[in-house]
């Protein structure tokens, strides 16, 4: 009995001892992939809660926890909301990431936890909302359609998705009908994911009208001047064909998530990559390239203050977008990829501009031609257009034609984002459908159903 009892004890011990080299392990030198899934789900619940309003058990639980990568269900957070700060951690100790928020520039993620540097930038502040009893898009007064037909549509859950949390049509400039999901009204801050490119590929039309940028420009960033990169124009970075490396997989630590939440200066990382492909010749998708064009409107700007302030003012403010919040990462770049936050009539507001070839209440916000050149097919992709957005929906981008198949006119193009999010806009019929949500892509969610029957019932 004695040895059976030595022999236990020993293994408890080893069992301790085991333990806690796992525990120094994780809070010492914790894997990339628990530091990726604290930093975003400091930087979500970052967003949430201070840019939303919204409560943070709930954002965790039903934007963080119950959507992603399982390992995220073991994430922990804490909001500090006299300093702004969200840290979250595997269990709320290992691998710990801090998100903080910012002046006018929402959340950011702060790898290095130098909350000291990240705060020395702020943005311009919100302007007032617009008059609440003129008509929508001059104020936020909606005088809604009585037809039954659109509302049948809108009522169909297996045509607005699981997760819906926002629906607005607007139809010859006016919102005719919209739909929120519970907990979500029209003053609710929503992300759009990847939307946001197509949104700062217009800033840096705003910039190109300003006479600071050219499509035609090369050697774009100074190591580049040295090697094969030197041939990357402007043109081919909004045409995502650079030929840079950059790895899009959401799955696993990537270079996208790496971009996002391990890296402070999120520009610098994507610019340090070397070319795979030919330049102008290969389409690949790369957030890394968004980040990268607003480091370059940025620049061409000069004055970091008024860089940071020129969403604001050359774009939402003129379009009304009162609630929009462009965030930047900890060097003040403009996460141009990935993250704005507004409600679904600003993201209409938007949608509308664009229908509008980029003018606005009479006056030219754009280059003239600006929204058509991004609307044409690049030419590395039949489905992708020259200025950040698609030309086939959600799960057609690599089917041309498919739209049309599917019953949607063929002038038809969108904006897309993660989990659900899309812009539909079509010239020939005056319409703009914004929806919004948390729908995974393994759900398979197609909202070209839902527009086409509105074309239909808004004929």
């Amino acid at each position: 009995m004695r040895t059976v009892a030595k022999i236990v004890k020993w293994l408890l011990g080893l069992v301790v001892l085991a333990v806690v080299a796992l525990a120094a392990w994780l809070y010492f030198a914790p894997p990339e992939l628990i530091r990726v899934g604290s930093g975003y789900s400091a930087k979500i619940v970052c967003s949430n809660v201070f840019i939303a309003g919204r409560d943070v058990d709930d954002v965790l639980a039903v934007d963080v926890q119950a959507p992603g990568h399982p390992l995220l269900r073991l994430m922990r957070v804490t909001v500090d909301k006299e300093k702004g700060t969200v840290s979250a951690g595997l269990f709320g100790v290992f691998g710990k990431s801090v998100a903080v928020v910012r002046d006018g520039l929402g959340c950011a993620s702060v790898p290095d936890g130098d909350i000291a540097a990240a705060n020395t930038f702020t943005g311009a502040a919100l302007t007032p909302a617009p008059p609440p009893d003129a008509l929508w898009p001059e104020g936020d007064k909606v005088d809604a359609s009585q037809n039954p037909e659109i509302a049948r549509i809108l009522d169909d859950v297996a045509l607005t998705g699981s997760g819906m949390r926002a629906v607005v049509v607007v139809k010859n400039g006016r919102i005719v009908t919209e739909r929120y999901g519970d907990g979500f009204s029209e003053k609710s801050p929503l992300l759009g994911w990847s939307m946001t490119k197509t949104v700062n590929a217009a800033i840096v039309g705003t910039v190109v009208k300003d006479g600071k940028m050219a499509m035609t420009n090369q050697g774009l960033f100074g190591p580049w001047k040295a090697d094969g990169r030197a041939a990357i124009s402007l043109a081919d970075m909004m045409a995502m064909s650079s030929g840079l490396e950059f790895n899009e997989d959401y799955g696993d630590v990537a270079d996208v998530t790496r971009m996002l939440y391990l890296e402070p200066d999120m520009a610098g990382f994507a610019e340090s990559k070397p070319l795979t492909g030919d330049v102008g010749k290969v389409f690949s998708y790369s957030s890394g390239t968004a980040v990268m064009l607003s480091r370059l409107w940025q620049d061409a700007i000069g004055d970091k203050d008024k860089a940071l302030a020129w969403p604001r003012v050359a774009l939402f403010n003129p379009l009304g977008m009162q609630s929009a919040v462009l965030e930047a990462d900890e060097h003040g770049t403009f996460v141009g990829s990935s993250y704005l936050y507004a409600t679904a009539r600003d993201w209409a507001r938007f949608g509308q501009f664009m229908l509008r070839d980029g003018v606005w209440n009479g006056k030219e916000i754009l280059p003239a031609g600006f929204v058509g050149w991004m609307r044409e097919a690049t030419p590395a992709s039949k489905v992708y257009g020259k200025g950040q957005l698609w030309i086939e929906g959600p799960g057609d981008e690599e089917s041309p034609g498919a739209g049309v198949a599917a019953g949607l006119p063929q002038d038809t193009y969108w904006m897309e984002g993660h989990d659900g999010q899309t812009i539909a806009i079509i010239p020939s019929e005056k319409l703009v459908v914004v929806r919004l949500g948390l729908t995974p892509a393994k759900l398979g969610y197609r909202p070209q159903t839902m527009v086409a029957a509105l074309v239909k019932a808004l004929k």
